[in-house]
């Protein structure tokens, strides 16, 4: 196996993360904080790990708050280049939109929102060993009814791209990260929405390509629910996904230096404490996400939630799984639960009431 990938890589980051709001109405989800960084962070981090040098994002919505944070990419051991959408293009329009920018035979592709410890290595050299046209990273899954599925034969090759079924044929699912000859992109068409999954894919079938998969089962969750989010993250600082970012942390909380938590305080299930956070004596986080400058009062408690910027928690409230905006203030003894989220600025007096729908 070559010691490095020799394509440039292109990370789709367009999306509006609308099932994240009010979270990303500040910030695109792949730039939400986890684990103290934001979310692409830890997949650039992979990609400069697996010897890939020149990263091309294909960016739409508050494109700028990507080249702001990363700039040319120099910093993280990257060349970093940036193609904006002026509208949307789907998946495949999106890919065939930063062609011009593509320097290199093959190109290795990632949606910017999957969480994953796939072997790049490995993928890009099966990619290679078959002289594909497309390899598909596969997944498989206890339960893949949710997804749609992508049965190979005994080479590998894909055979099909099946929709969502009660009855999936295999546990084999697309996970999101792709290998393209450059002649593929070149292929989709351009200047309309084309979804790389439902077009695509099956075209590339129909026209007797080289299509085939690289499968295993290495760690991969899809980012976009908060739930999701959550137990991604969770599963970064408890060691159970990988990330070069880390440098091998392990352990039931992760705490910004600059954050301050009292004695008497309880962080637990993988708890993130961002910049300039604050934690009473007497709170207890299991599994809760404190973005930068949070605050938690005396004896709240927070399960599986998200807790925004500049958010307060009150004292002996309860948050369980929810999403607290920026800058709102939940106050003593309310309960969030159930999904429930609190949009940014809005404030909860002290009442002691319970929500389990939006506010």
């Amino acid at each position: 196996m070559s010691d490095i990938v020799a394509a440039d890589a292109i990370i789709l980051v367009g999306g509006q993360g609308t099932r994240l709001r009010p979270l990303t109405l500040s910030a695109p989800k792949p730039m939400l904080p986890t684990a103290g960084v934001p979310f692409l962070q830890h997949l650039l981090a992979r990609i400069a790990e697996a010897g890939i040098k020149r990263v091309i994002l294909g960016t739409a919505y508050k494109a700028e708050v990507f080249s702001d944070y990363f700039g040319d990419g120099s910093e993280f051991g990257l060349e970093i280049v940036y193609v904006q959408e002026t509208e949307p293009m789907g998946t495949g329009g999106g890919i065939r939109n930063v062609l011009s920018k593509i320097q290199s035979d093959n190109v290795m592709i990632f949606n910017g929102d999957v969480l994953s410890g796939a072997d790049l290595k490995a993928i890009y050299q099966t990619h290679i060993d078959n002289d594909a046209d497309v390899t598909l990273h596969l997944v498989r899954v206890s339960d893949p009814r949710a997804f749609g599925c992508v049965p190979t034969d005994m080479d590998g090759r894909v055979t099909a791209f099946l929709e969502k079924t009660e009855d999936p044929p295999t546990d084999q699912i697309n996970a999101g990260c792709y290998v393209f000859k450059k002649k593929v992109v070149e292929a989709i068409p351009s200047g309309r929405p084309v979804s790389v999954e439902r077009e695509v894919f099956p075209g590339l079938l129909r026209d007797g390509s080289r299509v085939y998969g690289h499968v295993d089962m290495a760690y991969w969750k899809d980012m976009g629910t908060p739930d999701d989010f959550v137990q991604g993250s969770s599963d970064l600082v408890r060691g159970i996904a990988p990330s070069p970012v880390l440098n091998g942390h392990r352990g039931d909380s992760l705490v910004h230096p600059g954050a301050g938590v009292a004695p008497g305080a309880w962080l637990l299930g993988g708890t993130v404490v961002g910049r300039g956070a604050e934690v009473a004596a007497g709170a207890r986080l299991d599994g809760a996400i404190l973005f930068d400058g949070a605050k938690v009062e005396a004896g709240a408690r927070i399960e599986r939630s998200i807790i925004g910027a500049g958010a307060i928690v009150g004292p002996r409230a309860l948050i369980r799984d929810a999403v607290i905006g920026d800058g709102a203030h939940v106050g003593a003894r309310c309960e969030f639960l159930r999904g429930a989220r609190i949009w940014p600025g809005v404030v909860i007096p002290d009442n002691g009431v319970r929500f389990s729908t939006d506010v």
